[in-house]
């Protein structure tokens, strides 16, 4: 598919991958830490990991203690997920929040506090209303007729 977001859904789409990718944002690397963290079944886990592998997102390296255990770590690919994981979960707290509460919160990391709404900024930092963005097709953009215009 052309449209850029059915292209990132089919890498990264599924419950699991998004979940292993916040886990690997929040420090996990190794199989034992997404498996316990997750709760996830471990042939699941397998076909996750290799699909993040494949696709560019995670990468697999040497183990940080020297052992021979392989370890995960995201990719620049990867690392750009961040503020869609975020504002996933900043609009999950907002419209489907648990009855207890968040289980976690981005804050700034120097002064404890709550990192704001991601939202489309302008190039002076000022929050951008949804009016005033727009889909722009290229040129040599082929028509479907499922496609905004």
């Amino acid at each position: 598919m052309q449209c850029s977001v059915a292209r990132t859904l089919e890498q990264v789409g599924s419950w699991w991958s998004l979940l292993i990718i916040r886990d690997a944002m929040m420090g996990a690397r190794r199989f034992k830490h997404f498996e316990g963290s997750l709760g996830i079944a471990k042939n699941t886990l397998t076909k996750r990991l290799n699909e993040l592998v494949a696709s560019g997102i995670l990468r697999r390296v040497p183990s940080q203690d020297g052992s021979s255990y392989e370890e995960y770590e995201l990719t620049e690919q990867g690392l750009d997920l961040a503020p869609v994981l975020m504002a996933l979960a900043q609009w999950g707290d907002k419209w489907v929040a648990h009855t207890d509460g968040p289980t976690f919160s981005f804050v700034d990391r120097k002064t404890g506090r709550k990192i704001p709404r991601i939202w489309p900024r302008r190039g002076n930092g000022s929050a951008m209303p949804l009016s005033d963005i727009a889909l722009k097709r290229p040129e040599n953009a082929c028509n479907h007729k499922n496609s905004v215009r």
